[in-house]
This record gives structure tokens, C-alpha cells and sequence, in this order.
């Protein structure tokens, strides 16, 4: 039933759905806050592979 995944007119009905209940006013504000949380999101997450990294494996006890 789903073997192809998702079509070009999949994607199409779910973009008009989404400008129709946000509106084109906000979707650009939308779109920045996303970025911006994408961005954060990345950062802390090589901030915590790179401290992972950097501290001393201590072996579980037996």
C-alpha cells in the first residue's frame, strides 16, 4: 500500500494544507523559528559528542 513512500502530490496537498491553516503570513516567521531551533539543536548536539569524546571510559562493575 505504502511502498513508494511519499509522491510529488503527496507533498503538494500537505503544502497547501499547511499555508491554508497557518496562512502566508506566517509561514516565512514559521520557517526562521524552525531554522533557528535546527541550528541550536545541532549545536548542542556536537557540543555533547564532542564532551563524550574528551571524558574517561570507566568500565561498569561486574
Amino acid at each position: 500500500m505504502l511502498r513508494n513512500g511519499l509522491e510529488p502530490w503527496h507533498l503538494l496537498i500537505l503544502a497547501i494544507v499547511v499555508i491554508v491553516l497557518f496562512g502566508s503570513k506566517k509561514l516565512p516567521d514559521t520557517a526562521r523559528a524552525l531554522g533557528k531551533s535546527m541550528r541550536i539543536l545541532k549545536s548542542e548536539a556536537k557540543a555533547m559528542k564532542e564532551t563524550d569524546a574528551q571524558a574517561p571510559h570507566i568500565d561498569p562493575p561486574a
